[in-house]
């Protein structure tokens, strides 16, 4: 919400810093009352981010003489876009934890969680910290263990950073780069993109809480799925299906870090060629691509044959064409198809196998092994394994031709 009329001593409060900071910018010039003496919101934000600036070693003066020459400009800093900035609050995290009853190093995680460093219990608290306050709050008088909302906290701060980079990596390369190539000042660049983003920043929000939404369905029916899956195992009824389908998942070794190495353009052109190379085998042998995933591929087979000789087809192609080596995982039983996807414990189970295999290596069940008839196939037992998420150690077979 914007803000006007406020005082100095109520700018250095909003800013967390020391009163005689405030007048310190003002004699430098950076920092500039109304006629009135006020300042505004605008002026908040301005005066952390030149205490940000001089802590990383840029000098006052110089910045004032860069904002005297037109190539620096922090007036956009009073757009109501920049509302989401969000200021001290009164209260410590002392002051907080007692009120609520909290864990203080619980509550200190809040800060930490979004990357800035761990607060000491008498700093003030971020209005938006507070805001999370009343989740914290509740997850701990349910009987939620300290350090399973510590989790969640650490999760939610590392996931929204990745996406706030990114967002902030592709501002950078296709707006600000191309205005100042243009041959915008930086001034010029500001005022210039203002607009666009305060229209981007609400559809942001909105297609972020779809996405979230949509995931949170994904995984709830998962879950759901198990609840129902294991009540057919207590009744007996799951294991009368007489021709289970098959999943495999196949992934690409070393995905990541090309990613990481040569950029988006290269891991794109290794799936503009893999696609080719997977989707022809899976459709020989009644298969079809479920899904594309981060650095890999999940698949449905109508059975666990034709799922184990495409397998082989596919990390086969892919080595012949050059690309780095693939593995695979397979299992066999019965799934369930929602919203275009498939849920249930194979489901699981063929992904935690697939993240087991080792380079050019495909990996399958004892249930995949009993259903498919080994015409110029051999199965090597390679032993019992324990998977991440699954309660029993798994009998697993190394797939040869």
């Amino acid at each position: 919400m914007w803000v006007s009329g406020i005082s100095e001593r109520e700018v250095a409060e909003r800013a967390g810093v020391n009163p005689g900071y405030v007048t310190r910018l003002v004699d430098v010039g950076v920092l500039a009352p109304d006629g009135d003496g006020t300042f505004t919101e605008g002026d908040v934000r301005r005066t952390r981010l030149y205490q940000g600036l001089e802590r990383t070693g840029l000098p006052l003066r110089a910045i004032r003489e860069a904002l005297d020459a037109g190539e620096l400009s922090f007036g956009w800093l009073d757009a109501p876009l920049y509302d989401l900035i969000a200021p001290l609050s009164q209260r410590s995290f002392r002051d907080v934890a007692t009120e609520t009853g909290i864990p203080l190093e619980l509550l200190r995680v809040l800060r930490e969680a979004v990357g800035f460093a761990l607060p000491e219990p008498d700093d003030r608290m971020r209005e938006d910290e507070l805001r999370i306050v009343p989740l914290i709050r509740i997850l701990v008088s349910r009987g939620f263990p300290t350090a399973v909302v510590d989790r969640l906290l650490r999760v939610y701060g590392d996931a929204l950073r990745r996406i706030a980079e990114v967002e902030a990596d592709w501002w950078h390369r296709y707006v600000v780069l191309p205005s100042l190539a243009s041959g915008m000042t930086e001034v010029e660049m500001h005022e210039t993109t203002l607009g666009f983003g305060v229209e981007l920043e609400p559809l942001l929000e909105q297609a972020l809480l779809a996405m979230y939404h949509a995931h949170q369905e994904h995984t709830w029916t998962e879950n759901l799925i198990g609840e129902i899956e294991d009540a057919l195992d207590r009744t007996g009824l799951r294991s009368r299906l007489i021709r289970p389908p098959a999943i495999c998942f196949l992934d690409i070794t070393g995905f990541t870090r090309l990613t990481e190495e040569r950029g988006d353009e290269a891991a794109a052109e290794l799936a503009a060629r893999l696609t080719p190379l997977v989707q022809r085998p899976a459709e020989r042998h009644d298969g079809k691509v479920v899904k594309w995933l981060g650095d890999g591929v999940m698949f449905h087979f109508r059975e666990p044959t034709g799922a184990v000789v495409a397998a082989l087809e596919m990390v086969d192609a892919i080595s012949a064409a050059g690309l780095p080596p693939a593995h695979v995982g397979l299992d066999t039983g019965p799934v369930v198809f929602q919203g275009g996807d498939y849920f249930g414990r194979t489901v699981n189970l063929a992904a935690r196998i697939g993240g087991q295999a080792a380079p050019g290596q495909v990996l399958v069940t004892q249930g995949i092994v009993d259903r498919v008839v080994p015409d110029g196939i051999a199965f090597e037992p390679i032993g019992e394994v324990e998977l991440k998420g699954v309660s029993e150690p798994v009998l697993l077979h190394a797939v040869t031709r």
